[in-house]
């Protein structure tokens, strides 16, 4: 199908010295079918509609973030012309070539690198040159939101912030685009959540099948990456985890003993003073006043 291609230029978008470009933007049937002189991500924030590239349709929806180099034409579309009750939002990170080289110091990894000179090499176009991924943590949308927030509203620092942002955003995609082909390093970011998740849930009780549940990974293959990531069991790293924070606690905090116990998950008294001094060598009032001494 052939059909008119207008051409957005870098100096009418990239105006800033930096040359970067972030909006959110309720799409419609008036943005014209296009090609840009810079890479650009899209991120579908809201709603559903349709996003037209170069010769193929795709029905889009909330969590797809596409990647469209230089000199690919495309354009989105709402599904219904009612943009009030169903509004299709995208948020959007323009930038060119020259954003490549700012982000050198930042991406050291050669692959990460030389896939983004292929997005802005603007060599021949083929149907690998563009491509989706999907943001099934929600990742790329908090990138995607505090690049808005900071480009909106920018304050000491901005430039540097929206670097460093850029920068995340670049790997994230990547990574969501080559993961497959790497396992060990998803399992090595998401494994890094739950490490996270545990540090800031101490009181509570904590079970394997909890963090299974909330990484999506089977309790075996989680007691695998435990071992592989700290050389403990689950078992062993949440309960030297929770008397490290107690030690913590000791040392920085006029709370008693019993308080302490609880705020690092232990119900029971006499079982944290035995594992205290199990780990440590020492019961939780001797640790305390030979720090303190």
């Amino acid at each position: 199908m052939n059909r008119t291609t207008e051409l957005f230029k870098n100096e009418h978008y990239l105006q800033n010295h930096l040359h970067l470009f972030v909006n959110r933007a309720t799409e419609d049937f008036h943005v014209p079918f296009h090609s840009h002189e810079f890479i650009e991500y899209c991120y579908v924030a809201q709603g559903k509609g349709y996003h037209h590239i170069e010769n193929e349709t795709f029905s889009v929806h909330k969590g797809m973030l596409y990647v469209i180099p230089v000199g690919v034409s495309h354009v989105f579309r709402p599904s219904t012309p009612d943009s009030a009750s169903e509004p299709l939002i995208v948020y959007n990170c323009l930038f060119d070539t020259r954003m490549i080289g700012r982000l050198s110091p930042i991406l050291l990894d050669r692959p990460v690198q030389e896939h983004l000179e292929t997005l802005g090499s603007n060599e021949k176009i083929n149907s690998s040159s563009y491509f989706k991924v999907f943001d099934r943590d929600g990742s790329a949308e908090s990138i995607m939101q505090r690049l808005y927030r900071e480009m909106s509203v920018p304050g000491v620092g901005s430039a540097t912030m929206l670097l460093s942002l850029v920068g995340q955003l670049v790997i994230t995609v990547y990574r969501l685009k080559y993961g497959e082909a790497d396992k060990r390093m998803v399992d090595a970011t998401d494994f890094t959540s739950v490490i996270q998740y545990i540090e800031q849930h101490l009181s509570e009780p904590i079970t394997l099948s909890d963090l299974a549940h909330m990484s999506r990974w089977s309790n075996r293959h989680l007691q695998r990456l435990f071992a592989k990531h700290s050389g403990q069991s689950f078992g062993s790293y949440l309960q030297n985890a929770r008397i490290h924070k107690s030690c913590e606690l000791l040392r920085e905090s006029s709370h008693k003993v019993s308080v302490i116990a609880g705020l690092v998950g232990y119900r029971d008294i006499d079982s944290f003073n035995a594992v205290f001094k199990k780990i440590v060598g020492q019961s939780p009032s001797e640790y305390r006043s030979l720090q303190r001494g």
